[in-house]
């Protein structure tokens, strides 16, 4: 007997991409087929949608999961399955504005590689962090500049991209101011004025592919980055040395791997989960280990957008001892 065709749920972004998936939608049904994929669709119409479309997908018992857009589509789809008991793996096809996660996994941005991926069925179990009742897997934060990303109004992001993100930093820099916080771990106590705080699982945040050198997505620590009260001129210099890599013996970095946060403000804090508005302080994010299984490359050397190679597989390392260095580039 035939073993039957393996059940995908294709759950996309109509507008990610300068319209990109609206076009290429029947070459990309057509190639998962072709891979032995029965594909169906579900296009989204609000916020929130992917969210309800992804946990519906898990209760009909759907193989795996394709999330096409931007990171906001794969957070929304994120939440619909981290929930769920059994959780099928996921696809990502990066189509959107911005593409962190995929780019830290290395996910190509082509369509076409990015599908021959999902298609080789060759899945790594991956962190989820969960902030109060709403799950992230890239990046959580909180402080003014962390707001840049749902201030940005959708259709400059759709005209110019990730410029439009600079626009609006560079206009909110003069603006900048710190917040008192106070944060609890299991290892430490802080009580700080800061200019923001980032709890990261991966390495790739905002197009800062060194932001976090030694994440690991399956080690079962956030990488936690606190930024100290400064004025314009330490917060350029700062982002600065993060370009290169070069931040974390900064002064006014804190820098800790944990497992487990509190955070609380008497000021009023926004937060920022994977680049979608993820309500306010008081909050405690939970590292959930190991909780979803994501299609990636099995030899770690896909390329994202140009041609230097990412060494992938130190990302899924747990960080003893001597191992906690990787190459970036």
């Amino acid at each position: 007997m035939a073993e039957r065709a393996k059940r995908a749920r294709l759950i996309y972004n109509p507008t990610s991409g300068r319209e990109e998936m609206k076009k290429r939608l029947p070459e990309i049904l057509q190639r998962l087929e072709r891979g032995g994929l029965e594909t169906s669709t579900h296009a989204t119409i609000g916020e929130g949608d992917a969210t309800l479309a992804a946990a519906e997908a898990v209760e009909r018992g759907f193989d795996l999961i394709i999330a096409a857009g931007g990171d906001g589509t794969l957070y929304e789809v994120i939440n619909g399955m981290a929930e769920k008991e059994n959780r099928p793996p996921l696809g990502i096809l990066p189509l959107g504005t911005t593409n962190d996660f995929a780019r830290a996994l290395n996910i190509p941005r082509n369509w076409e590689g990015a599908v021959d991926v999902i298609l080789r069925q060759h899945a790594r179990s991956i962190d989820v962090g969960k902030v109060n009742q709403r799950y992230f897997i890239n990046i959580a934060g909180g402080g003014s500049m962390t707001e840049l990303t749902y201030e940005v109004p959708s259709k400059l992001k759709t005209m110019i991209g990730q410029m439009a993100y600079y626009m609006k930093g560079l206009e909110k820099l003069p603006r900048l101011r710190p917040i008192e916080v106070y944060i609890r771990t299991p290892e430490v106590e802080l009580h700080e004025e800061v200019m923001l705080f980032l709890i990261s699982n991966s390495n790739s945040v905002g197009g800062f592919e060194r932001l976090a050198p030694d994440a690991s997505l399956s080690d079962g620590l956030f990488d936690v980055l606190i930024l100290r009260k400064c004025n314009l001129a330490e917060f350029i210099r700062v982002v600065s040395l993060a370009l290169r890599g070069e931040h974390l013996n900064d002064p006014h970095v804190i820098y800790l791997q944990t497992k487990h946060i509190q955070v609380t403000s008497p000021d009023y804090v926004q937060l920022n989960l994977d680049g979608e508005f993820g309500g306010t302080l008081p909050c405690i994010f939970t590292n959930l280990p190991q909780h979803l299984r994501i299609f990636v490359d099995e030899t770690g050397q896909t390329t994202y957008k140009n041609n230097n190679p990412l060494n992938l597989m130190n990302l899924w390392k747990p960080k003893t001892g001597d191992d906690n260095e990787h190459e970036d580039e």
